[in-house]
């Protein structure tokens, strides 16, 4: 395959922006409208998806050894979707139809690699997800809580109808009754409990329907569903090592996760933890935080304020009162956050000499699809 000519080929589509996914959507509705279905009723927030997850796929697919196993993943998730063996050839015929009306320059070479290159990630796919047959396409969970923490971020906590197995770390997917199939991702903000309950922490965003409802409209006793767990961000069952754990605004639902996972599994550590915000206000989860701290002597919290002068906690971005605390040589490390506050903490513990294979990273981003390759999560 010429990768450089299928990635050259695929940023021309890029390029025009919403024409290529309407294009794309236009000719599958037309060309096979069963499976009109499976999206939501307004496609407003779904068209740009599948190019966006497309493009992570194309950026990878040199590197078989990563993608694979996020290809695996996302075959079992599109379980939830309905989708089927006899799905994907009508969509791989409507990505190439788009790849081809967009390019003047497209030659049968470049057909021929975009059908060998899609043929390997629908085989990859349909074979997870028929290894998955014998788990659930989703859960169904009962909401026994719901807090609003601040006027646009809620903290829930599900109870799913049968066990979801999940590890700290990973994410889920979420739909709500009230934005049908229009699914985003969120990570449990604590590690499997005996219970059952997984807590969520969950922003408003604007223009995000799906946050949206879950914190202004979903209350005790809605059911929500839950796709499968996808994710990378996870502890290492052999290593015993002290952590630092890095999050800016929602991204300290997972870090949290990993908190609990070290107090309820061990091994005994040092865990330094860091949370920014832009203000005081901001900051949803205080008392939590100090609660954790009080009860785990090896637990250090330090919140810091970017844009609050008049706070008496630390000033600066995370990342910069991260090193102001340091050095972190020895320390596994985990970020989680906005992309801005995720490239510059990394990028700053990178310099200091941290090793980059003991720096793990997810972005939360508002209105994705869901992780992409390079773990990124929505809303």
């Amino acid at each position: 395959m010429d990768i450089p000519a299928m990635r050259a080929n695929f940023g021309k589509a890029a390029a025009t922006g919403d024409e290529a996914p309407l294009y794309f959507y236009s000719h599958l509705f037309l060309s096979h409208p069963e499976t009109r279905a499976m999206f939501p009723v307004s496609m407003a927030h779904q068209r740009d998806r599948l190019f966006t997850a497309l493009g992570d796929v194309v950026a990878r697919v040199d590197d078989l050894d990563s993608l694979v196993p996020i290809l695996q993943q996302l075959g079992r998730d599109h379980r939830k979707f309905g989708t089927l063996a006899a799905h994907y050839p009508a969509v791989g015929a409507s990505l190439l139809a788009t790849l081809e009306h967009f390019d003047d320059e497209w030659t049968p070479e470049l057909a021929k690699d975009w059908t060998e290159a899609y043929t390997l990630v629908s085989q990859v796919m349909i074979e997870a997800a028929d290894e998955a047959a014998g788990q659930p396409a989703w859960w169904d969970a009962a909401v026994v809580a719901h807090e609003r923490r601040t006027i646009d971020v809620a903290v829930l906590r599900v109870r799913p109808r049968t066990p979801l197995p999940y590890a700290a770390g990973q994410s889920v997917s979420l739909e709500t009754d009230l934005r049908p199939r229009l699914w985003r991702y969120y990570s449990p903000a604590n590690a499997p409990r005996p219970d059952g309950l997984l807590e969520f922490h969950v922003k408003a965003r604007d223009g995000g329907p799906v946050s949206s409802a879950l914190v202004r409209r979903v209350g005790v006793g809605d059911v929500l569903r839950l796709g499968p767990p996808m994710g990378h961000l996870a502890l290492d069952p052999e290593s015993d090592r002290d952590l630092l754990l890095v999050a800016g605004g929602m991204g300290l639902a997972p870090m949290k996760a990993l908190l609990d996972q070290v107090a309820r599994q061990g091994p005994s550590r040092r865990v330094d933890l860091f949370v920014g915000f832009r203000t005081e206000d901001h900051v949803y989860d205080a008392p939590e935080l100090r609660r954790l701290e009080q009860e785990h002597p090896w637990l250090t919290v330090t919140v810091a304020v970017s844009h609050d002068k008049n706070s008496s906690l630390a000033q600066g971005d995370v990342g910069e009162v991260v090193m102001r605390h340091g050095p972190w040589l020895s320390r596994e490390v985990f970020v989680a956050g906005p992309a801005p506050m995720v490239d510059d903490t990394v990028s700053r513990l990178l310099r200091d000499g941290v090793p980059r294979q003991r720096l793990h990273s997810e972005i939360f981003a508002p209105s994705r699809p869901g992780p992409s390759v390079d773990g990124e999560v929505t809303e």
